[in-house]
């Protein structure tokens, strides 16, 4: 089942977004909403939370898992 959870991403600017975009396209099997002056992230997958903050992670930012949505 897919479950909609929310990250808090340390975003400053569309090139963050940009970063954040291109590491869960590579993922795959996600869809994705982007909160850039918020900082956060929502993401729609079947795949396991700590899969998905890993990847975010990859884009060098700070990133947290906030919980379900």
């Amino acid at each position: 089942m897919t479950t909609k959870h929310e990250f808090f991403v340390d975003m400053t600017c569309e090139g963050c977004s940009g970063a954040v975009t291109r590491v869960l396209n590579k993922l795959g099997g996600v869809q994705f909403d982007i909160d850039l002056p918020n900082k956060k992230v929502f993401i729609e997958s079947e795949k396991d939370t700590d899969v998905l903050l890993e990847t975010l992670k990859k884009t060098g930012k700070e990133a947290n898992y906030i919980g379900p949505k």
